[in-house]
């Protein structure tokens, strides 16, 4: 998962909590020197991150039954301010009955629990037992969910059960890439245009021949490589009124602040079998799409494409086979620049060698 870069504007609520925290230091410091020194770091960070990543150390969340892949997916949101500043926004349901079924407002008193900071770890039970109306239930893991699978109903939930329509509007800009598919017949003239939406980049680790792509760059560019429909998979085209060859493409029109990218390890075979991709895939620090896609594969302007340069924010990765695993979040704190390793209600600092094991092998262990 990547983020862009830039500064963010402050809140009324920020400044005070600024103030304060200036306040303090400065009276213990009783030097006005360092007192300026502090004001200095504080005002730098919360102009770009905001209060949430000033406050006590990262907290983790207890394993409530096979709730690890939840656990890492919720770290991910609640790291990333952009999410947050929307989730301290959302409208408190009324009644209880209304509060204890709402996901945003479930996920917003676990934040604000994990905020305090008094413990080293907190139980998500409450927003578990929220996710069970939805028939998103944790003992049922590598029944019906994986980590990919519960990010969109839970972003989908999210935005069903926001009220405020400003604030969907940001959840979309957070998150939604826009691509334009191109349909066009190999014997006419014919050619469809649609333009639709995802939450994820769901990048195939092999091709269509079963080999193995070795880098991100390469799934990246294999996932917009236009696509020859022919002999079975061949459409009908109203013009040629019959079945023809085609060809199918996608182009890039807009990618959000965060970008989400889904390697499918996971894959199904013959009887429905499910597989993993345990192999080595390396995958940058940095990513700028303009390097990878070709000028035919977008249909965006230079205004647009000048944001197109991301930072790796977080990799959610699962160890383990299909049948047996477990799921772990590593995640750079904005603040720091540092990473973390949020293993349930353990958490430590990690460095890029260690995030490093996320590529894969058929040993991954943190």
């Amino acid at each position: 998962m990547g983020q862009r870069g830039g500064r963010q504007e402050t809140s009324k609520k920020l400044e005070m909590a600024q103030r304060e925290t200036m306040k303090a230091e400065a009276k213990v410091q009783n030097n006005e020197e360092e007192a300026e020194k502090l004001k200095a770091k504080v005002q730098t960070l919360a102009s770009v991150f905001g209060v949430a990543d000033l406050k006590n150390e990262a907290i983790g969340l207890y394993n409530v039954g096979h709730s690890c892949w939840l656990n890492s997916l919720l770290q991910v949101f609640f790291m990333n301010i952009h999410f947050t500043r929307i989730l301290r926004r959302i409208t408190v349901p009324l009644y209880a009955e209304q509060q204890k079924k709402n996901v945003p407002y479930q996920m917003l008193l676990l934040l604000e629990e994990m905020q305090c900071g008094k413990q080293k770890a907190v139980y998500p039970i409450a927003l578990a037992y929220c996710l069970s109306a939805y028939n998103v239930k944790c003992k049922q893991l590598f029944v019906q969910h994986d980590a990919a699978q519960l990010f969109l109903t839970l972003w989908n939930l999210m935005k069903r059960q926001m009220k405020k329509p400003e604030l969907v509007e940001e959840l979309n800009g957070l998150y939604t890439i826009c691509i334009q598919e191109h349909l066009a017949c190999q014997k006419c003239s014919f050619e469809e245009k649609k333009n639709s939406s995802m939450l994820t980049l769901p990048l195939p680790l092999l091709d269509s021949n079963c080999r193995t792509l070795k880098t991100l760059k390469d799934c990246l560019q294999y996932f917009f490589h236009p696509e020859e429909l022919t002999d079975h998979n061949m459409c009908f085209c109203d013009q040629c009124g019959r079945k023809t060859p085609f060809r199918q493409s996608m182009k890039l029109i807009h990618l959000p602040q965060t970008l989400t990218i889904h390697l499918k390890r996971f894959c199904f075979e013959k009887a429905a079998h499910i597989h993993k991709l345990s192999h080595y895939l390396p995958f940058p620090q940095d990513l700028d799409f303009n390097a990878v896609l070709t000028e035919s594969q977008c249909q965006a302007d230079d205004n647009e494409k000048a944001g197109w340069q991301y930072d790796l924010f977080a990799v959610i990765a699962h160890s383990g086979s299909i049948s047996c695993g477990h799921y772990c979040a590593y995640i750079r704190s904005l603040t720091e620049r540092k990473w973390y390793c949020f293993n349930d209600s353990e958490v430590c600092q990690v460095s890029w060698d260690d995030v490093k094991c996320t590529y894969g092998h058929s040993n991954l262990h943190w």
